[in-house]
Formats: structure tokens, sequence, C-alpha cells
């Protein structure tokens, strides 16, 4: 047999220690005949281990997997500990029952499994400095956008208007010529505006998530005619970085895929807090979203909102009402990193 294979009698001591067993442990059979199963199970578990092994006895089936745990502890003869599968069977002869475990080791599979889940969670931590990297830069560029480009629009914008005071009456070409600059300044600052803010809206800076909330719900009652319901919990309107602009940027995207897709008339937004817990809740009265819809090719919206819920160790979860409509809920813990603003 490829697997350790340990026979016990039912005083749990050993009468069958095949080759495989041997070199799992580092322990030759003739020696492990006769002694205790427990010399192969570290110390803290072997109480729990025989108990297991004594109810199994006494309950006359005829296998199972060892273990409520998915991997159980073995101990080599030298000392160390590794990890093992484990499944037990009985049988009786005569007068004796004998119980046998079979026993793989799963070392190297744990192993693999550590590097997996650390170089996930690498990723992750990596991810999210990317994250908060791009949203400095994005802050940076909407202030210099908003602050140095715009002064330098209203500044050209008052020179216009005073050339246009100075131009004869005479000269309509030169007037209609100064009112096309003056058309093309004022379209040019609201492009500019309106850059600045898909980039990053200031007022999340400068007011906070509240106001950055009732910002978006306004902007999308302006463009879509849908109307608004806004309830926020005074601590949540003053969460700190980096769950403000995880907040703001879920709401921002549940937002706009309802103005898309969702031929909503009405959508309720509240960022409540449960403990050390925000909620966020975005719910509309559309059509509903179809889960195929969620998982679309070339569709990364939800998936952006879901990874970045996950990067701070939230949930977030897509309900299609009975009555109709969608609702977005999103569960964030706030406390570990330090909520407040």
């Amino acid at each position: 047999a490829m697997d350790a294979i340990i026979t016990v009698d039912s005083d749990q001591r050993i009468v069958l220690f095949n080759v495989a067993a041997e070199k799992m442990f580092g322990c030759g059979a003739d020696e492990a005949r006769g002694s205790s199963l427990d010399r192969f199970i570290p110390q803290r578990w072997r109480a729990s281990h025989h108990a297991h092994v004594d109810r199994f006895a006494r309950t006359g089936e005829t296998s199972r997997r060892m273990g409520n745990r998915s991997i159980l502890t073995a101990l080599r003869a030298d000392g160390t500990e590794f990890p093992i599968e484990a499944s037990i069977s009985q049988a009786v002869f005569g007068d004796h029952k004998l119980l046998t475990v079979i026993l793989h080791d799963i070392t190297q599979r744990t192993r693999a499994q550590e590097e997996v889940t650390r170089a996930n969670d690498e990723l992750r931590e990596l991810s999210l400095a990317m994250i908060e990297v791009r949203e400095a830069e994005r802050t940076r560029i909407a202030r210099e956008l908003h602050d140095e480009l715009g002064q330098v629009l209203t500044a050209l914008k008052m020179d216009v208007e005073l050339f246009s005071t100075k131009i004869p009456p005479d000269r309509a070409d030169l007037v209609e010529h100064a009112a096309s600059m003056n058309r093309l300044l004022d379209s040019t600052v609201a492009t500019t505006r309106r850059i600045s803010s898909d980039l990053r809206p200031l007022v999340l800076d400068d007011l906070g998530l509240g106001a950055a909330a009732e910002w978006l719900l306004e902007g999308l009652a302006q463009r879509a005619g849908i109307a608004f319901e806004l309830k926020m919990d005074p601590s949540c309107a003053e969460l700190g970085e980096p769950y403000a602009s995880m907040l703001f940027r879920v709401m921002q995207e549940s937002l706009t895929n309802v103005a898309r897709h969702a031929r909503a008339t009405r959508v309720t937004v509240r960022l409540m807090r449960e403990g050390d817990d925000a909620v966020l809740t975005v719910s509309d009265n559309g059509v509903g979203m179809k889960a195929d819809s969620r998982a679309k090719p070339g569709s990364f919206g939800l998936r952006g909102i879901r990874e970045r819920v996950l990067l701070l160790g939230g949930k977030l979860a897509i309900v299609d009402e009975i009555s109709g409509g969608t609702t977005v809920l999103v569960r964030l813990p706030v406390s570990k990193r330090g909520g407040s603003a």
C-alpha cells in the first residue's frame, strides 16, 4: 500500500504497522507493535483522539473519515508534527475487534495551499495599495484641474470680456469673434469641471462622504430624472480613508447601473452603522438584474466594486427584490484601520 496503514486492538494497541507507516513516522514496525497509538498523536490531541476512536468502535459503523476537521495532526518518532488525512474502519475477528487507520501525509499539499493563500494575501494588499495610490493621484490631478487650470480659464474669460468692452461698435466681426471666444471658454470651463469631478469629486475630500453621496444623487436626478432618498448615519458621513473612497465608488457604480439599465423612477441609498460595520444599501424600483448580466464577459463594473469591498474585508451581495428592482448590499468592517475621519 502507498498510504500508511495502522491496525490497533480494542485497547488501541498497535498490532499492524506497514512499510509506508514506517517511512511516514520514522519508526520500525517491531518498535511500533504493542505500543499505544497515542505515541503518534501530539500530546494536546491525545485525549480527544482516543475518545474519538472509542466512540467509533462502539457505533458499529464499517468505516468513516476521522475527525471533524479536514486536516489532522500526527507526530513522527523524532517529535516533528505534520498534517494528515485519515479514515478509520473496523472489523471483528472472533472475540477481537480490530480498528484500521489509513493515513495520508499531506504536508506538500498543505504547504502549497499556504503558499497560494500567502500569494493571494500579498496580491490583495498590493491591489489595495494601488487603489489608494490611484485615488491619491486622481485627487491631485482633479485639484490641479480645478484650481490651476480653472483659474487660468477664469482669467482668460475676464480678459475676453474686458476685450469685448473695448471693441468699437462698428466692428461687428470682432464683437461676434469675442462672443465666440467667450462661448468656447464657457464650454472649456464646464468640460474641465466635469473631468475633475469624474476623476475625484472635491466635495468628497472637502466636505466628506455625506455631502459626496448627496452630490451623486442630485446629479442622478438632474441627468436621469430619478427621484431619490438618502439616509446616512452621522458617524458614516465622517468616515475616513480608505473607507470613504471605497463606499463612494460603490455608490457611484451602483447609481450608474441604475441610470443605464434599471429603468427605475426611484432609488434609495442608506448608509448605517451596525456595531463595527458600515452597511450600505442602494435599492431601486427598476426591472431588476438578470444573473447572467452580473457575469457578462467584458463587464467589470460589478466585479470592480466586489473586489474593492473584498480588499477591505467586506462583503457584497446583489439581491433581486420580489416586488421588482435590485438592492446592492455592502457590509464593511470599519474598526480595524480606524474608520473615523
